[in-house]
């Protein structure tokens, strides 16, 4: 995505047609983004419109020295995070995996992942718990700390840590009950 001066000075102005031309350079790489923290495309385009209002709204705040993909990025995560924050108390309960039992070897789950595509494997991720899922995306995919995540979804690290453990664990199971329908 190359995003020139000349237009982040036009989408300040408020010039409609800069504004779209910004949104569509930025419209793919920001909906990957909102699908990875949303459980439909329908949920992910409205996290995606209401992000990108917010990024129209602060390119007065944009440094040039900061990539503006990276910028954008930003916003784009603290947006879903912000709508997470809200929509906290209508989620889904956590269910706790009390037995876990071993059925497959790690090098079959490993064998697993090199024949599943990102379609299968996006679909795993996004059967998670949408906290558990969240904190993983954040942790693996994003890149950010426990203490950053403790921070962004108003939590301890402890949980944070928890909540990544809880992913990687479910995802091994989900991957091997694959694993033994497709055998």
């Amino acid at each position: 995505m190359n995003v020139q001066p000349k237009l982040i000075a036009l989408c300040i102005k408020r010039d409609r047609k800069a504004e779209y031309e910004l949104y569509k350079l930025s419209y793919s790489y920001l909906m990957a983004i909102c699908m990875r923290y949303s459980r439909d495309k329908d949920s992910a385009s409205e996290a995606l419109n209401m992000g990108y209002l917010k990024i129209l709204n602060n390119l007065t705040h944009y440094k040039p020295e900061i990539p503006f993909k990276v910028w954008i990025r930003r916003i784009m995560i603290n947006t879903l995070i912000d709508e997470y924050r809200k929509n906290k108390r209508e989620r889904e309960r956590l269910q706790y995996v009390d037995d876990y039992f071993d059925t497959v070897s790690y090098s079959d789950v490993n064998e697993a992942l090199s024949i599943m595509g990102c379609k299968q494997i996006f679909a795993e991720i996004n059967k998670l718990p949408e906290a558990t899922k969240n904190v993983f995306n954040l942790f693996v995919i994003d890149g950010y700390s426990h203490k950053e995540i403790s921070e962004m979804l108003n939590i301890s690290e402890g949980t944070s840590k928890w909540h990544l453990n809880a992913a990687r664990q479910r995802l091994k199971e989900q991957i091997e009950e694959s694993m033994l329908v497709t055998v």
